[in-house]
């Protein structure tokens, strides 16, 4: 079942570029292929059946994220950001999500609320269908609005600029067992927030909900980095 979302897309459509770097991170993420292992672009090009251009493309975007290692006039390979790395990415994105959320309470019309409110009541029939692909682009759709929201346009372009890069680990945490209604829940604790114009409470949540976020990708991974399945608490501390 295809589920049409009401509130339009802000940001420019999915690429072929963009489909190539997705489908590149989960290969990386799962150690499908190793750190080390090279990234043809001619290769590439003609596993997906496209031109070099969107392949190189999709490098660079994945070189932005640490996961591939780009080298003057060699062949890219594969890479992997450090724990203490990735550990850092994700804790400037909870505090750039959480100022955000704080500013969106404050700041957005009321149309904007009650479109915010209507797409997170839209996501709650993804999560009843167990969609991860449907659910994991309406959430940044969801996360896109209250960048939008927060009426900061330098802001929002550096949140935005920290979720591409942290995107691929964003996204690997949905295959989490009860992820998607975790996620939903974590939404409306940041919506009930928003609603209220209540900014405290909005960035508390929305940094709780990142948190959270980092905790379920930490823990699809086993001792050798590789994704496995698990199940992650539902509450974790604010950070100071």
């Amino acid at each position: 079942m295809t589920y049409e979302l009401s509130m339009p897309v802000a940001r420019t459509p999915k690429t072929s570029a963009e489909d190539i770097r997705q489908r590149l991170a989960t290969r990386i993420i799962s150690s499908e292929l190793s750190p080390g292992t090279p990234l043809d672009e001619t290769a590439l090009a003609t596993e997906f059946s496209v031109s070099r251009t969107p392949v190189r493309e999709a490098l660079r975007l994945l070189a932005a994220s640490g996961l591939v290692q780009q080298r003057p006039h060699a062949t890219a390979l594969v890479a992997k950001p450090d724990e203490a790395t990735l550990a850092g990415m994700f804790e400037v994105m909870g505090y750039l999500e959480a100022l955000c959320a704080g500013l969106s309470a404050a700041h957005m019309a009321h149309a904007e609320r009650h479109s915010l409110q209507r797409l997170h009541t839209e996501m709650a029939e993804i999560v009843r269908s167990g969609d991860t692909a449907v659910y994991a682009k309406a959430n940044e759709r969801f996360h896109s609005a209250i960048y939008d929201g927060a009426h900061n346009d330098y802001l929002a372009e550096m949140t935005q600029s920290t979720r591409q890069r942290l995107q691929p680990f964003r996204r690997a945490q949905f295959n989490t067992l009860g992820r998607l209604s975790q996620s939903h829940g974590e939404h409306g604790d940041v919506v009930l927030a928003i609603m209220r114009g209540d900014r405290r409470g909005a960035e508390e949540a929305m940094q709780r909900h990142i948190g959270i976020v980092q905790a379920a990708f930490a823990g699809l991974q086993d001792d050798t980095g590789r994704l496995v399945s698990a199940t992650v608490a539902t509450k974790l501390p604010l950070r100071a």
